[in-house]
């Protein structure tokens, strides 16, 4: 039977009880309330971690894994689960010296397209815990062997004009009393000067290209006129070696570029189409627009470029005829820098060849998008007709490749 002591008290606990947890739920929301909204430190650094480029590994004493990101994955540091060898054999180490080491990482193995140098550093963090951080170097690393090949190259072919310069002057010196033999050796001394100062002035274009100058400010320019001066430099070349070049009718078709740039740009392609042509073929070039995308193909009936060639001549100074090249005088560097101007205005420049029928190269560039409501890509007014080409000769075939009449300008070959 229930007191009223024994009630009294138990009413006392509940009341008791009840304060006790009133004061203790206000201190819990004014705790709550203290705190600034948002993800707490520790999450922040969460999604540091695994938000980071660099590869991170956490491991306790033993080797174990205690934390790592996606990037960890990529780069190698973590397979199947477990921290790469090398990287924990480092973590043994670094625990019981608490001394930073600097480890590579690098895959031992080629598996498909994946990072080439890695370099990681190992850390402690106390307690037996130790950081891994792993970095990708490859583009560096690539980045490094390029510029070597390019000095390489570079010296290779200066080294050629310099030293026939040097061996023609000394012939010229030995032979200064033969008119003949100085005149002689003086034109030879003037195409390898020649050649030499066509090189270096190549080499600026292109440094300028792939470098971080900037491109100067983009004008609207007009493709026919941009082939008539190309057709302008290349007039004295073509003729010396009896080659005819024609053109489709102007097409009043507008880009947005360099005009000096596309300029040369279709000059190298023009003088590549001689250069590499028999005498008395023909060259041609198109112009048309396909997808937003204004085409101007130079087309030859030339040696034609091998399958297995045709993604390097786009190289510096790789040449797909050697032999004809040196005779020539080319510089190899023509359509690496074809290649860049075409980057460089947000295009690209195609190759359709075949050995022993020819080429088609053909350089695509964004066509002028006029103001107009339509949005279609812009013409030039035809204030006056343009100039009539030359004629042929009856004796040289004449090619004229129309590229509005067929979807591939290669396809007239």
């Amino acid at each position: 039977m229930t007191t009223p002591v024994s009630l009294a008290l138990a009413i006392g606990a509940l009341v008791a009880g009840a304060v006790v947890g009133y004061f203790l739920a206000r201190a819990r929301t004014r705790r709550e309330e203290a705190r600034p909204p948002g993800p707490t430190v520790a999450e922040l650094l969460e999604r540091l971690v695994r938000s980071s480029d660099n590869g991170i590994v956490v491991l306790n004493r033993f080797g174990d894994m205690v934390l790592h990101n996606p990037r960890a994955y990529e780069l190698g540091l973590v397979r199947v689960n477990q921290a790469d060898p090398r990287a924990r054999k480092a973590a043994e180490q670094v625990a019981e010296t608490d001394e930073p080491l600097e480890i590579d990482l690098s895959p031992l193995e080629a598996r498909g397209r994946q990072p080439e140098a890695v370099l990681g550093q190992v850390r402690p963090l106390g307690d037996g815990f130790t950081a891994v951080e792993a970095v990708d170097h490859s583009e560096a690393i690539r980045l490094e062997a390029v510029r070597r090949d390019f000095v390489a190259n570079v010296s290779h072919e200066l080294k050629t004009p310099v030293g026939a310069i040097a061996l023609l002057t000394e012939a010229v010196l030995d032979a200064a009393e033969d008119v003949e033999e100085v005149r002689r050796f003086g034109g030879k001394i003037l195409r390898e000067s020649t050649r030499l100062g066509q090189l270096v002035t190549e080499l600026i274009a292109l440094s300028r290209l792939q470098g971080a100058e900037r491109l100067p400010d983009l004008n609207v320019v007009e493709v026919d006129a941009v082939v008539r001066e190309a057709l302008g430099r290349t007039t004295l070349s073509a003729e010396s070696a009896d080659i005819s070049v024609t053109t489709d009718n102007p097409s009043g078709l507008l880009i947005e570029g360099d005009r000096t740039l596309l300029v040369t740009a279709l000059s190298n392609l023009l003088e590549n189409a001689v250069a590499y042509s028999p005498a008395g073929s023909p060259v041609s070039i198109s112009r048309r627009l396909a997808d937003g995308m204004v085409e101007i193909a130079v087309t030859d009936r030339g040696i034609g470029i091998a399958e297995d060639e045709q993604q390097r001549v786009f190289e510096r100074f790789y040449r797909a005829d050697k032999a004809r090249s040196r005779a020539t005088g080319g510089t190899g560097l023509g359509l690496a820098i074809v290649k860049h101007v075409a980057a460089n205005h947000g295009g690209s420049v195609g190759l359709w060849s075949r050995p022993g029928t020819g080429s088609t190269f053909t350089l695509r560039i964004p066509a002028h998008v006029s103001p107009d409501p339509a949005g279609e890509p812009a013409r030039a007014a035809k204030t006056s007709p343009a100039p009539r080409q030359e004629k042929t000769p009856e004796r040289t075939p004449r090619l004229v490749v129309t590229g509005q009449d067929s979807p591939d300008h290669g396809g007239n070959l």
